[in-house]
């Protein structure tokens, strides 16, 4: 199972010092915990694409290539690379780059984001969202496994005898996930394609969050993808953790109430109790994500969010160090203890998508059409 550390890339406000970093020492800080995260046996470092304040990460390619530059076994991915405002054929380009200069260490998440003003700053209309995703990512794909595409669309000029370069690495275009919080319309098309389907579940009850995925394992199955538990998972949360659980409340409280992903509305205690952020012992942190494939079934990829609302980067970096030496470890044994054998241990990566070759369901267009009637 993969474990690692996603960031939104937020500048905000040390509630504790009033200290403001600039957007300059923001980025460089999630650099730092890139690195940090490699050095402590993690997996995965991701990062958000956000274009408006106070978030910094607006363009995750540059950001995963440097790096890429300095890391070596650190797979590097996106928490959410924007779909429906960016053109597929630079995501094409973009991120078959970043394969060849990061030996294919890489994969991405597609998403729509969560700010509804991005789409006319990129000349969209949030009301055309889901079929501009649905439009996106088939162009997409094609724009990865053809060498010549022949195209059009409703959402962007046509495309005559047009080569995306660079080819992807090997041939082989990324492992690709489908993140969403609440749309099934996305977890449909996760499961079509036999794609990974991630619920980044840091706002909602572990009840809604087996839903979604309950959706996206019965159409991979119907899909003829596999059986509905080999289907690729991942989630997302946040923790906070000190040996002395009553401490660990009292350090965070002051950064939770000013969070701007979900600060300023139920109190720590209540959306502690409501969604998977925990806030404890590196023990409860254990017993509480140990906890969601109870509600999920076993999953492939688990991030942790450690960097947001203002944290320092020296708290941040000895929160990792917890992460790292304290939790991961039983976690991995715990995990891999209860999966039964026929399902996946981790998503797929570069080398095991290479040798699986047209065999992998990512590599192929699903059987059946896509117009099913879609239930949660």
């Amino acid at each position: 199972m993969q474990f690692g550390v996603f960031s939104v890339g937020d500048v905000t406000t040390d509630p504790t010092t009033g200290r403001n970093p600039t957007e300059g020492e923001r980025i460089k800080d999630m650099v730092a915990i890139a690195k940090q995260a490699e050095q402590i046996g993690l997996d995965v470092f991701a990062t958000g694409e956000h274009h408006n304040p106070p978030f910094v990460p607006s363009s995750p390619t540059t950001m995963l290539g440097y790096i890429a530059a300095q890391t070596t076994t650190l797979e590097l991915s996106t928490a959410v690379t924007l779909i429906t405002t960016n053109d597929p054929v630079k995501l094409a380009e973009d991120y078959a780059m970043l394969q060849h200069l990061s030996d294919g260490r890489i994969d991405l998440m597609m998403g729509r984001g969560n700010s509804g003003p991005v789409y006319p700053w990129f000349g969209h209309n949030i009301r055309e969202a889901l079929p501009t995703a649905v439009e996106n990512y088939d162009l997409l794909r094609r724009l990865w496994r053809e060498d010549v595409v022949n195209w059009k669309g409703k959402y962007r000029t046509p495309l005559q005898g047009f080569t995306s370069t660079p080819r992807p690495l090997d041939g082989v275009p990324p492992f690709v996930w489908h993140g969403s919080i609440r749309t099934p319309e996305v977890a449909e098309q996760a499961a079509f394609y036999g794609d990974g389907f991630f619920h980044n579940n840091i706002f909602w009850n572990m009840e809604h969050t087996a839903k979604m995925v309950d959706l996206y394992r019965r159409r991979f199955e119907f899909y003829g993808h596999g059986k509905a538990d080999q289907a690729i998972v991942g989630l997302g949360g946040q923790v906070f953790m000190h040996k002395n659980s009553q401490e660990a409340v009292r350090q965070f409280r002051p950064y939770f109430d000013v969070a701007p992903v979900y600060g300023h509305g139920p109190s720590l205690e209540e959306f502690t109790q409501q969604t998977p952020l925990t806030v404890g012992s590196p023990q409860q942190v254990i017993e509480r994500t140990l906890g969601f494939a109870d509600k999920v079934g076993d999953y492939q990829r688990q991030l942790f969010l450690m960097d947001h609302a203002g944290l320092p980067l020296k708290t941040v970096l000895d929160q990792m160090e917890i992460l790292g030496a304290e939790v991961v470890p039983v976690l991995r044994k715990e995990f891999e203890a209860r999966r039964p054998a026929h399902v996946p241990s981790d998503p797929p990566v570069h080398a095991s998508l290479v040798a699986a070759g047209d065999n992998h369901p990512n590599a192929l267009m699903g059987p059946r059409s896509r117009t099913q009637e879609v239930s949660v």
